[in-house]
Parts: C-alpha cells; structure tokens; sequence
C-alpha cells in the first residue's frame, strides 16, 4: 500500500515538474507573479492528469533516464531528418517508384508508454504511418515496401532503431 502511495506521487511530482518547466520555458521570466501562476497552472495540470498517470508506470525510473530519453530523441531526430530528405527526394523525382503497403511489424516493448511512443515516433516520421496498434503487433502504412516484405524484415526497417532506445528506459 505504501509503496503504491510512493509510486503515486512520484507520477504526480514528475507532471508536475514537467508542466511547470513546460511553463518556464514558454512565458521565458522568473518574476514573482509568473512563478506563481505557473505553479498554480502545474498543479491544475497534474491533479487533472491524476486518472491517467497510470501510464507511467511503463518507465525504469533510474538516475541515467534522462541520458536515456536524451540518447532516445536524438535517435528520433536523426530518423525523421533522413526521412524528411527522402520524402523530398521522392517529390521532386516524380518517377521514383513508390510502393505503398500495409506491413505489420512486431515490437517486444511490454507497456502501453513504450507502444503509445513507439507508434507516435513511426507516425511522425515521414514515409510511414502506423494505422492500428493490436497488442504485440502494429499495422504500419509504409510508402516504399519491398515486394514480399516479411515481418522480420519490416520490423528490422521500421522498429529497430527506435525499439532499441526506447527498451532502455521503458518496460
């Protein structure tokens, strides 16, 4: 019961940390009043959030995760910045074939944070679009699949880099 307790308040302590820098960095002073407003609009935040902070529960709290998200998001810009110039490239190359299909890859992330993450990261990176999210399973939109593309291979394609990253702070 404790422990729950503990767990608890340390998801509450962790939105509320994070909108209060969320709101630091968005109105760019530390006077009195601002200060004030954002810990009152923090506070709203996390008590709001309460219901749904059992999503969390996926994280490895250790003191290297932010390291971990860090090397995590670099990981992410650098997919969507190659992704970005191919799909430029496929544009301004109009006979460059495009085969579109749904593939379904496989991923080994357990908790509903790492696939929520996971399928946001494939949808945000141009060129693929991730369409349904069926327990281990998710069916990607993907502009340029080989033909007979199997799981392995599309998971290897799709997944990899992201999943490798993300099992590293997420269950």
């Amino acid at each position: 019961m404790e422990t729950e307790k503990a767990e608890g308040l340390g998801r509450y302590l962790v939105v509320f940390t994070g909108a209060l820098l969320f709101w630091l960095l968005l109105t760019g002073s530390l006077d009195s009043q601002e200060l004030l407003a954002g810990l009152l609009a923090s506070a709203v935040v996390a008590v709001m959030a309460a219901p749904r902070m059992g999503i969390l529960s996926g994280i490895r709290w250790s003191p290297v995760l932010p390291l971990q998200v860090a090397r995590y998001l670099g990981v992410f810009f650098l997919a969507l910045l190659r992704s970005n110039f191919d799909m430029a490239r496929r544009v301004l190359s109009p006979a460059l074939p495009i085969r579109p299909a749904l593939v379904e890859v496989k991923t080994s992330l357990q908790s509903d944070l790492g696939r929520l993450l996971l399928a946001n990261s494939i949808t945000l990176t141009p060129g693929t679009l991730t369409v349904d999210v069926e327990g281990e399973r998710l069916l990607v939109h993907w502009i340029d699949a080989s033909p007979g593309t199997d799981l392995e291979s599309a998971t290897r394609a799709i997944v990899s880099q992201f999943e490798t990253h993300l099992r590293e702070f997420l269950e």
